[in-house]
This record gives C-alpha cells, sequence and structure tokens, in this order.
C-alpha cells in the first residue's frame, strides 16, 4: 500500500502540541523530527550503546504524518490547516508550512524501529520483539512489544503516566478495562503486575491482531484478556458487552476531547470504590477533564503532571 507523507514544519517547542492536533482529527499515524538531544536521564533509561550526534539544535522541528492514499486528502490537509492557525492563535509554531511526497508501507513502519530501544520504566523493563534483553538486565517484569501499525511503545509521557496510576491503584487479581487499548501495552502490563483478567476496546481493527500477537510475545493466555472493536460512548452493544460495575480498574490513554464525552459511559463500567486512570490530556484541558469526570459522578484523588501532559485519577 502507498501513503501520502506530510511534513510540517515547526518549533520543537511546539511539537507536541501539532501532534496532539494530528491526533485529534484522526491521524495515528505520527512521528517527531528534530535534533533535541537525549536527556541523561533518557539515555540512562533506554539501552543506547552509542547515542547518535545531532547537529546544533536550533529549535527548528518537524512533525511528520501519513494519510493511506485512498482518504480524502485535501478534506483532511483542510482540517489540519485549520488547527495549525488555531495553535498559532496563541504560541509560536514556526513556519507551519505543510510539505508533500510519497512512500510505501514498510518505509515508515520499519524504519523507525533502529530507535526504538529497550528501556526502563521504574523496574519495568520494555523492549521492543525485534531487541534482546540486555547482558546484566534487572527487572520486575519484562514486558516484550510489537506496536506493528498500531502505535504504543510506552515510551510516550501519557503511557507513562497510565503505568504508574496501574502500578499504584491495582492489586492482585482485580480486573481492568482498557479503554483505547491500541497495541495492547497496558492492557499486557497490567496482566504482567498481577491483574486477573482485562479487556481491550479501540476503534480500531488493527487492535485486535496488535494485542493478539503482544499478549502471545508475553505468554499470555488467550483465557486471561478480551479485545472488542466498538466505541464505548455511543455503542450500546459494546457497552452491553463491557458490562457495568465490573472493573477495579479502568484505563484510558486517550485524548481530552475523548475522555470527557466518554466520562459518562465509563463511570458506568467502574465498580462502586474503583478508579478510572486517564491519560493523554494535553495540559490546558486539564481543568475540562475533572470537570466531566465530576460531572460524570466520579471523586478526583489524584493529578499528575509529566511535561505538557496529565495524568488524571477517578475514583467512583
Amino acid at each position: 500500500m502507498k501513503w501520502k507523507e506530510y511534513t510540517i514544519q515547526t518549533t520543537t517547542a511546539a511539537e507536541e502540541l501539532v501532534c496532539n492536533m494530528l491526533i485529534e482529527q484522526g491521524i495515528e499515524s505520527v512521528e517527531i523530527i528534530d535534533n533535541v538531544p537525549l536527556t541523561e536521564k533518557e539515555v540512562e533509561e533506554m539501552y543506547i550503546d552509542i547515542v547518535a550526534k545531532l547537529p546544533t539544535d536550533d529549535g527548528k522541528g518537524a512533525v511528520r504524518f501519513y494519510l493511506e492514499e485512498e482518504a480524502d486528502q485535501e478534506k483532511m490537509l483542510s482540517k489540519v490547516r485549520e488547527g495549525l492557525k488555531e495553535l498559532a492563535d496563541f504560541m509560536d509554531i514556526g513556519e507551519g508550512t505543510i510539505e508533500e511526497s510519497e512512500t510505501e508501507d514498510e518505509d515508515w513502519i520499519n524504519n523507525w524501529k533502529e530507535f526504538f530501544k529497550p528501556f526502563y520504566l521504574d523496574d519495568i523493563l520494555i523492549k521492543p520483539s525485534w531487541e534482546q534483553v540486555p547482558e546484566g538486565a534487572e527487572y520486575r517484569a519484562l514486558i516484550e512489544i510489537d506496536p506493528g501499525t498500531s502505535f504504543g511503545t510506552g515510551q510516550h509521557e501519557t503511557t507513562k503516566l497510565c503505568i504508574r496510576g496501574l502500578e499504584k491503584y491495582m492489586k492482585q487479581g482485580e480486573k481492568v478495562l482498557d479503554l483505547g487499548t491500541g497495541s495492547g501495552i497496558l492492557s499486557v502490563i497490567a496482566l504482567k503486575l498481577g491483574a486477573g483478567h482485562t479487556v481491550g476496546t479501540d476503534i480500531d481493527p488493527i487492535c485486535m491482531d496488535a494485542t493478539k500477537d503482544n499478549m502471545e510475545m508475553n505468554h499470555i493466555g488467550d483465557d486471561q484478556y478480551e479485545v472488542m472493536v466498538g466505541n464505548l460512548i455511543d455503542d450500546k452493544q459494546l457497552q452491553e458487552k463491557v458490562g457495568k460495575d465490573c472493573y477495579e480498574v479502568v484505563l484510558a490513554n486517550i485524548l481530552a476531547d475523548v475522555i470527557i464525552p466518554m466520562a459518562p459511559a465509563a463511570y458506568e463500567t467502574v465498580k462502586p470504590g474503583g478508579y478510572f486512570i486517564t491519560s493523554g490530556i494535553i495540559d490546558f484541558k486539564e481543568e475540562s477533564v475533572k470537570q466531566a469526570l465530576v460531572d460524570a459522578g466520579f471523586e478526583i484523588v489524584e493529578v499528575n503532571h509529566m511535561g505538557e501532559w496529565v495524568g488524571i485519577i477517578a475514583r467512583k
């Protein structure tokens, strides 16, 4: 399959917000290109033998995204340009220009893999399927992941916020619901940390194969998890399959604009006293999400920040 490749010229300060805007438009295949060096902590957490020598960071960056050839290119580009215009109203996004080219599946799905190395999240070691466990590595849990086309590696701040919430609030043997499961990484980690059973939902059917592959890679049996396709917000059939008052922990590493309308449906799934662990929330939408959770009946128990991202934990 051929894809249209688009590159937005922007600033390093605006990269995350541009990515967030693209994801809100339904564009999931996004990558950042810049010369920002890794921090000492990032190098320490990731097993990188030789850190690439980059040109001097001049504050300029780019965000690349991909659209299938069959997609309505002009309609989507119009939404992206409008999104860039809105961002430019309150911050410097640099040039904000969009360059176009064409690529094949194997180009963008595989080329990025050279940059995904084993890394630690606290005492959890996460590694891609194509890398070996580093010699001398010590860990409480080893997670192997192959995101494929359903991206989710655990490296992003939003995923880290969810994992830390999971570590703190999930007890052994509990049932976990993973909304927007993607590659299934949060479900895999939940089971590795002692969850009794997980259920994952996603609007993208790709999640079915991606989650199954990652469960098998981590030696997790079919009886320990389920994956369902649909939108919990308004899919009554999915809501019935997922069930009410069933889960001690519900996870949602999505976006603020999805969590807000999903809050009432998510509330129905959580057991009384259970927790709704949310992330994927850009900082300027924190208050809107908190209000939506409270309006749905939740009590806010914890708010955590990592860079521009927010994780909000609520209890039913």
